[in-house]
This record gives C-alpha cells, structure tokens and sequence, in this order.
C-alpha cells in the first residue's frame, strides 16, 4: 500500500503546490500594487516595493495554508475522481477509509509545514520587511523587533515597549546622546499619550549624566516633543501576528507583569497553535466531499466548492476573533471554535460516505 500512499500524495501535493503559486501570485500582485500609494516617499522605491512584498509572502502562505490545503487536496482528489482512479482503486478492494488515511498523511504532513512556515520562516522575514519598508519610508525611524520597537530621532534614541494604538504607547525609554557618542539623559515613563502635536508621558523618571555623577528626578507628567509621530508609529508598530508563538508568550508575560491587557495577544497566540490543526482538519474535510456530493461533478465546481468552504471559514474565524475580543470572550474558544465548527462537519459528512 505504499505505493497507493505515494500515488495519492503526490495527486495532492501537485495540486496543493499549484493552488499555493496561483493564490500567491494573485495576493502578491494586489499588495504590490497597495505599495505603489506609498512609492517615492522618502527613499522608498519600486525594489524596496517588490522586495518588502516577496518578504511577506511567507507570512500570507501561512496565513492561507488551511484554505490552500483545502483547495490542493479537493483538485487532487477530484482530478483522480475524474479519472476514475479512485473507482478502480474502490472495485480493487481498497476501503474509503484506507483512501482518507492516505490522503491524512499529506495532511499531517502540511500540518507540520505549517509549523515550521508561521515560526520560524514568516515572523523573521516580516520584521525584516517591516524594518526595511519603515527604514525607507521615514529615514530615521525603524527597526521593529519581538520586544516592543526602537526609533531614532536625532541624538536620542528610542524604546516603546507596547503600542496598544497610534495615540497610546506604554513602557517608554529615551536615550540622549551627545556628539560623542556619551549618554547624557535617560528617561523611563510608563506610558505616553499623544495630544496636539506632542507625547504626554506619565509616571516619568529622568536621570541625568555628568562630570558629577547622575541625579534622577520623578516626575508625574511630562511633555515630549518628537518626530516620532501616531503615524509612524503605525507604520514600524509590531504587529501581533508578525510574532513568532516564544515572541508571543515573551510579550504576554512582560504584558503581565506591567498589568497591562493581553487579549490582543493571546488571541494570536491560540490562533498560532491552532492553525497547524486547522490545516489538517481542512485536508479532512475534503474526502468526504469527493466521495459525497462532490464524486459525480467537474472540478471547476469542486474549485468553486472548495473556494466556498475556505471563504467560509475565514469569515467565521474572523467573526469570532472580533466579536471575541469586543464581548470578552475566552481567547482559546473565540480561536479553536471555527475549527471545531469544521471538523463536526467533516465527521457528519464522513458519516455519511459508503
């Protein structure tokens, strides 16, 4: 039966690699033309366009591996339906359930794809991305990392730990250096909200650096003017799903710590660790549509059936991720419920196949 496995697998992996490419190239070409608002803004150019694009397909092959698992494993199934493959594997006696275990293989094996893909390729390849296109489009300011982001603006040199949004930022550290390079200030606040064309910052330490050794003040508020803008901060401000799952839980705990909220984050983080499984389920979910109600049509109807199921998805994962956060609902539940939404429909219509 190895053979049968290795027949079947590269059935689906053959599609599944087409449907990667096509989804790929379509959602690529739309980003790089979204860049091109942006191109001719500071050193911002076409290369720096196409190349902040190409760093983030990893990030979006993740993103869409359950759909593209989805969609790889209905072509490949429905091309050796079309075929009559699977009949004559059927009158030679093999079992849908020997079939579906061939086929769970590939899915297992897209499952830890999966893994590999959204820790430890996409979240380096997107900070670089952002790192660079920030760089680019606002010269002074970049580089964004799993803890929080560093800008500079002149001799100072900046840390923000959070930014819960473009006007809110929390666990703020400045450094000022003078021409040779010497610390002269270092100020630590709490956090820093922006008003009229400053940051007010509060719980503010400030200690001072010179010939006679350094003197720290406390101070409950402080104004800050900066180039640092809520709008470039949107644009180098790290994302929670550029991190990598340790990113995320480093950054959940230090959110703690400080007592600070971590909805946002933990809600990435479940989705992070479903979303292997939820390409499994996926991979599942298509068996039972070929030998189903799908074993009799062409395969432009399996697509367009199989583009239905992913649409689907999205929209209910995405519905429960926002309505999740906004009621306060457990973040594991508001992640995994899609998934487990389609894995009953995939065991009801198994079920049902003879």
């Amino acid at each position: 039966m190895n053979l049968l496995d290795r027949y079947i697998g590269r059935a689906i992996a053959g599609s599944t690699l087409i449907v990667l490419l096509a989804l790929l190239a379509l959602f690529s070409f739309g980003s790089f033309v979204a860049e091109l608002d942006v191109v001719g803004k500071g050193d911002y150019t076409l290369l720096h366009a196409a190349q902040y694009v190409l760093l983030t397909l990893p990030r979006l092959a993740y993103q869409l591996f359950p759909v593209i698992a989805l969609l790889g494993s209905v072509i490949g199934l429905g091309i050796l339906a079309s075929n009559n493959e699977l009949m004559v594997m059927r009158a030679a006696g093999v079992s849908v359930l020997r079939i579906a275990f061939a086929v769970m293989k590939v899915g297992i094996l897209w499952m830890v794809l999966a893994l590999i893909l959204g820790e430890y390729v996409a979240p380096p390849a997107e900070r670089y991305a952002q790192s660079m296109r920030s760089t680019a489009l606002v010269e002074r300011f970049a580089v964004t990392s799993d803890n929080g982001l560093w800008a500079r603006d002149g001799q100072y040199f900046i840390h923000i730990r959070e930014v819960p949004s473009q006007n809110q930022v929390n666990g703020v550290s400045i450094y000022e250096f003078d021409e040779a390079r010497r610390l002269r200030t270092m100020t630590v606040a709490r956090s820093g909200h922006y008003r009229g064309d400053q940051w007010l910052l509060a719980e503010v330490s400030r200690s001072r650096i010179d010939v006679n050794g350094v003197s720290t003040e406390h101070v409950a508020q402080l104004a800050w003017h900066s180039l640092l803008t809520p709008e470039m901060i949107e644009v180098v401000a790290v994302k929670p799903a550029s991190l990598s799952v340790q990113g995320l839980i480093n950054y959940i705990r230090y959110l703690k710590d400080n007592g600070l909220s971590t909805d946002r984050y933990n809600l990435a983080l479940w989705n992070k660790l479903v979303l292997p499984f939820t390409t499994l389920v996926m991979v599942f979910l298509s068996i039972p549509f070929i030998f189903g109600p799908l074993r009799s049509v062409g395969v432009g109807q399996r697509i367009f059936v199989g583009m239905l199921l992913g649409i689907g998805f999205y929209l209910i994962d995405q519905t429960f991720s926002f309505v999740g956060l906004v009621y306060q609902f457990p973040t594991a539940l508001s992640a995994t419920l899609p998934t487990l939404l389609f894995l009953m429909l995939a065991l009801v219509l198994m079920a049902r196949v003879r």
